[in-house]
């Protein structure tokens, strides 16, 4: 695993490198530099879990070799879909550092540029996301693969990944401008509705299939890791979930209660909306979209303990965590799955 996740940093760092072949003009450097700056600063970093989920459904399906070109696609996407994700939430800060969006800002400022900054960063974000996207795409033109038939299969499965995250995306953005709603089973199926098609998908389940088809898995197959991707990737999303209200700076990159603080409809949210009492209740709507103090947070995390919904969360993650392994024991031997099934699984805050 350490070598694969190795030679994909090194991949992804090389795709950068050697992204702009249009660039003939030397007057363009600096301001080619300048634009991949944000790019560069992210790729130094991140645990590269979805190529080792690529690798993961590979190894499952007997694939030779390692699928190095597809798990850098799947960084790049990565990277594309933070970088728009963090322009979406009016994020400050992405894996500790400035988001893109707010280092553009900087640079606008640094270079006396004209006009609004944060404006400025915001479309100079967008671009670059909308860039990594399009090398992403290139990257997995040049994947690893058993057949040119299992390659078209990898290749259509990764295109439809991308769009079903920006659909959730639009989920996301649209759940936190709606009321909330005090049923429990509405609030329930669409916070998992967004879960599911934002983040469980493209996080876990979508990777372990692109994997499987380009080894020259059948479609039986491929539906098989789909049955362990999908409810390991929706217990992997609750834990995220869960990270974002009692997570530090230090492990979320993002300040304390991210999520309270852009109001976020998670499964959590309805969970202690729906257990906690009226006062407490009261004080979690009141805190959702705001800025929060270190006592607020604190408070928020109190109640979400008191009431009995953390408790309940961990639950629901347990349930689909043992779904996923009874699904796992179904497949061929594949140390990188059981690997990288356990990383997921011990993911704490």
């Amino acid at each position: 695993m350490e070598s694969y996740r190795s030679a994909v940093s090194d991949s992804l760092i090389r795709a950068l490198d050697q992204s702009a072949p249009f660039i003939d003009d030397p007057a363009a450097t600096d301001s080619w530099r300048e634009f991949l700056a944000p790019a560069r600063t992210l790729a130094a970093s991140g645990k590269r879990t979805r190529a080792l989920l690529i690798a993961a459904g590979h190894e499952a399906f007997g694939g030779s070799g390692h699928p190095v070109h597809a798990g850098t696609a799947a960084e790049l996407y990565q990277l594309s879909a933070l970088v728009h994700d963090d322009v979406i939430d009016e994020s400050h800060t992405r894996r500790g550092k400035p988001a893109t969006h707010r280092a553009f800002a900087a640079t606008h400022r640094n270079l006396a540029m004209t006009g609004d900054a944060d404006i400025f960063g915001v479309k100079a974000a967008i671009l670059l996301g909308d860039f990594l996207l399009s090398l992403a795409a290139l990257e997995i033109d040049r994947a690893e693969a058993a057949s040119p038939g299992a390659h078209a299969r990898a290749r259509q499965l990764f295109h439809e990944m991308t769009a079903e995250t920006a659909y959730g995306q639009y989920l996301d953005l649209r759940a936190e401008t709606s009321a909330l709603t005090d049923d429990l089973n509405t609030a329930l199926n669409d916070a998992l509705l967004v879960l599911r098609h934002k983040s469980a998908r493209y996080s876990v389940e979508l990777p372990l299939m692109i994997g499987g088809a380009l080894a020259g898995a059948s479609p039986a197959g491929i539906d098989a890791l789909s049955a362990v991707g999908r409810p390991l990737g929706i217990a992997f999303q609750l834990r995220d979930d869960e990270l974002g209200i009692f997570g530090s700076p230090e492990q979320t990159g993002k300040p304390a209660g991210g999520d309270i603080r852009e109001g976020k409809h998670t499964v959590l949210l309805a969970l202690v909306r729906e257990m906690a009492t009226a006062a407490d209740r009261a004080v979690i709507d009141a805190a959702l979209g705001c800025d929060l103090s270190e006592d607020g947070v604190e408070q928020v995390r109190q109640i979400v303990r008191s009431s009995g919904a953390f408790e309940a969360h961990e639950k629901m993650i347990r349930d689909y965590e043992e779904r996923a392994l009874a699904a796992a024991a179904q497949l061929p031997e594949a140390p990188m799955l059981r690997a990288a099934m356990s990383s997921l699984e011990e993911r704490r805050f």
